[in-house]
């Protein structure tokens, strides 16, 4: 049986060979994400995915009759419902829409996307505004783990103007504080899956990698940049095939370690440098001093050396720098005050991370915080071809 979408009033529930979806575009630090209502798509998540796809014009390598923006930072979608857990505002699903492949990834989560939750939950009435900050208890159930966002607040409304400047994106914002402390664990169950600060991965092609497997928001692999050729400054236009292969390659030896599927994007790969000078996408000169740790990740469908750096990636490499014995330790520079600044390829992001080591539990997070913004750009109906939903 063909399950018919229930959109809202005053678009009735066909138009012609269209099938009307209310959506809301948002940007959430250095990506974009078309914000959907649970109750908005179909039940069965086979037909979910394929109005997902649909809407994206995926898979297609410009996604040219849909949504997505060909670019990884922008074929992202974004799943809102009301909260399933006593402690949460809203439940929050994250999809990576591949824009060449008819799949969405559901095994991780975005950290920047994370941000735009806290404004599109006010905004849409799931929690009542609270001025100047309004803290947004998010259940991401990708994770299964709980964050929260401190969205500031003015006239009732999220506030978007304001000092807070985001390598990547243009201008300033009004800052969202995020904190993933919560959500160490969040593949495997285990802030160190393997129980150890470093391993020594047998990857194919390269031989004998020392990586550090740590998993706090997303979980993620750690390796030196020199493992896979890279110096760790690389930009997209200087990564090549050969770096390509060994990072995915590095990838694949962590998942066979942890018995996990190769087929997933996690556990993302992330090649770590010591402080150095380089330069942006966008043509901007970073100083060695400005940067504590470099870091370049790679994945997605099909996979690429990404052009920013994943918020939820970036509280794991920041809980990652500051384990004693760990390979990002080794390289990243220390400061007073426990902020890392990780220097990715639009620029530099800081985390404030802080680790505590418990004689019977072992290591635990106290702090993976950051800060993003985000704001809505555009909301209205997008418009599904049926054929595309239920193909002969």
């Amino acid at each position: 049986m063909r399950q018919v979408l229930e959109p809202r009033p005053p678009l009735g529930p066909w138009m012609g060979e269209q099938i009307p979806l209310r959506c809301v575009l948002m940007r959430g630090g250095t990506s974009k994400a078309v914000f959907l209502r649970a109750t908005d798509l179909p039940a069965d998540p086979v037909v979910r995915d394929r109005v997902i796809l649909a809407l994206f014009g995926s898979p297609d390598p410009r996604q040219i009759d849909g949504l997505g923006g060909a670019d990884i930072l922008t074929s992202k979608v974004a799943i809102i419902g009301p909260p399933t857990r006593p402690d949460a505002d809203v439940d929050y699903t994250f999809g990576q829409v591949s824009i060449t492949e008819p799949v969405i990834d559901y095994d991780i989560n975005c950290g920047n996307i994370s941000a735009a939750v806290g404004v599109y939950a006010i905004e849409e009435g799931y929690v009542r505004p609270v001025e100047p900050l309004t803290p947004v208890r998010v259940f991401n159930t990708n994770t299964g783990k709980l964050y929260t966002a401190l969205v500031p607040v003015r006239g009732h409304r999220p506030a978007v103007e304001g000092d807070c400047v985001i390598d990547g994106v243009p201008g300033s914002g009004a800052e969202i504080l995020l904190d993933f402390a919560t959500a160490a664990g969040a593949t495997t169950g285990r802030l160190l899956p393997t129980g150890q600060v470093r391993d020594v991965l047998e990857v194919a092609g390269v031989g004998r990698v020392e990586a550090t497997i740590v998993d706090v928001a997303n979980l993620c692999v750690f390796f030196p940049a020199a493992a896979a050729g890279m110096r760790g400054t690389e930009g997209p236009g200087e990564f090549t095939g050969a770096m390509l292969r060994a990072m995915m390659a590095v990838k694949d030896a962590a998942a066979d370690r942890l018995g996990l599927t190769r087929d997933g994007l996690v556990p993302l790969p992330v090649a770590v440098a010591p402080p150095a000078a380089f330069a942006t996408v966008q043509g901007a000169a970073v100083d060695a001093e400005a940067v504590d740790l470099l870091v370049r990740l790679a994945g997605g469908r099909p996979p690429m050396l990404h052009k920013a750096f994943p918020g939820t990636a970036a509280a794991c490499a920041a809980v990652a720098a500051v384990l004693p014995g760990s390979v990002p330790g080794a390289l990243a520079r220390r400061r007073a005050d426990g902020r890392i600044a990780l220097g990715h390829p639009s620029g530099c992001m800081a985390v404030a991370a802080e680790v505590r080591h418990d004689p019977e539990a072992g290591w635990h997070v106290v702090r993976a915080a950051y800060a993003r913004t985000a704001r809505r750009l555009m909301e209205g109906y997008a418009f599904v071809r049926r054929d595309r939903l239920w193909p002969p």
